[in-house]
């Protein structure tokens, strides 16, 4: 790393964001069961567990509100396709209340399949360095004491700005954990409403936004490999420009696609959700 000040405090802002984009791949290709060496996936598990209980309770009376609300008289319960029907619905809402953890984590190692097709197909295995280009270092060094003031002004105000960006996107990824959690612990209740036609909207709402949360991984993976093929080609400044003008067009370009990037993260679930129509 050069001596200069000014490239010095550039690279330490890039050293954290590249460290926060490692640390952004390697969790949206762990397993949730992994997560911090598993302990918090224990504790959901036997939330998940006492849940049933309480989903089983609620499939029960779904089932009976379903009964008495697609069924104008009890004469049409005792016909035999019509009851086979219920036996059916009662049967599988309660197989979906206690296999509800196998499902879910079924939903996501395939959606993880996807995301590692996402990046084989983009040739894209691993987070890419963003690093500063050896013609600006050369130009920073070359520059004298006044000239540099204006330099450590940019950088400053460049490098806090890519710090709070990168804790940002490294925060909007823990925060996707987290809705998985959430969304396992609590499953079997709004899965014990399918057990009632009339109620089968809400499990099947919720089915939908465990499988959005699922999907802003490959949100998030595309939005990164998008970044890393964006400053993979830094801006073309002329030959004879100033190391501020030179500095200024690349933390200007960087910036900006940083809070592209930032703003794709923290909005993913919200694409997932347009797209799936939620």
């Amino acid at each position: 790393m050069s001596d200069n000040w000014v490239v010095g405090n550039l690279q330490n802002a890039l050293d954290t964001w590249n460290s926060k984009v490692t640390e952004l791949w390697s969790l949206i290709l762990t397993d949730p069961k992994n997560f911090k060496g598993g302990g918090i996936w224990t504790a959901i598990s036997n939330v998940n567990t006492a849940m049933q209980a309480i989903g089983t309770g609620l499939l029960v009376l779904f089932f009976v509100i379903g009964v008495v609300k697609t069924c104008g008289s009890f004469a049409e319960v005792k016909k035999p396709e019509h009851a086979v029907k219920l036996f059916v619905r009662f049967v599988l809402a309660k197989a979906l209340i206690t296999s509800g953890m196998e499902l879910m984590t079924t939903l996501f190692g395939i959606v993880q399949s996807i995301i590692g097709e996402i990046m084989n197909s983009a040739g894209v295995a691993s987070a890419t360095d963003t690093v500063l280009p050896d013609k600006m270092v050369e130009a920073i060094e070359n520059c004298g004491f006044w000239e540099s003031i204006p330099l450590w002004a940019v950088t400053l105000i460049g490098g806090l700005f890519i710090t709070v960006m990168s804790f940002i996107m490294i925060m909007s990824v823990y925060g996707r954990f987290f809705k998985l959690y959430m969304h396992t612990a609590i499953a079997p209740i709004p899965l014990s409403t399918f057990a009632g036609e009339p109620t089968q909207n809400v499990g099947k709402s919720f089915l939908k936004s465990y499988c959005a949360v699922c999907l802003e991984g490959a949100v998030i993976v595309l939005a990164c490999i998008i970044f890393s093929l964006f400053v993979s080609s830094p801006p073309v400044v002329a030959e004879d420009a100033s190391a501020v003008t030179m500095v200024w067009a690349y933390i200007g370009e960087l910036l900006f696609n940083m809070l592209v990037l930032v703003g794709t993260v923290k909005m993913s679930d919200r694409i997932i959700r347009e797209m799936m129509g939620l």
